[in-house]
């Protein structure tokens, strides 16, 4: 499907209103961190209560500290997740 460049503006638009924002994530990651608050925001509801169970075993302490590198291709992921809901939205 060939979008032409209004679509492809629209779809980068909803992007950029739709997505996470790494500011605020980065900011929940360094104060609440310890509550897995960034990933409740990026909607890793499963992973945020694992995480916070992993606390318990230390475990959670080196996941933090790799969530400040994954926090940005977590958002990566969602916003390609949008384009694609967006552009099959305007496919039909």
């Amino acid at each position: 499907m060939a979008l032409d460049t209004q679509d492809r503006i629209y779809i980068e638009q909803r992007v950029t209103n739709d997505a996470p924002s790494p500011l605020v994530a980065y900011l929940l990651w360094f104060f609440l961190g310890i509550i897995s608050a960034h990933r409740f925001y990026l909607g890793k509801w499963g992973t945020a209560l694992l995480q916070i169970a992993s606390y318990f075993l230390l475990i959670g302490f080196v996941w933090w500290l790799l969530d400040a590198f994954l926090i940005s291709l977590i958002i990566k992921q969602r916003q390609d997740r949008i384009r694609e809901h967006v552009a099959e939205g305007l496919a039909v």
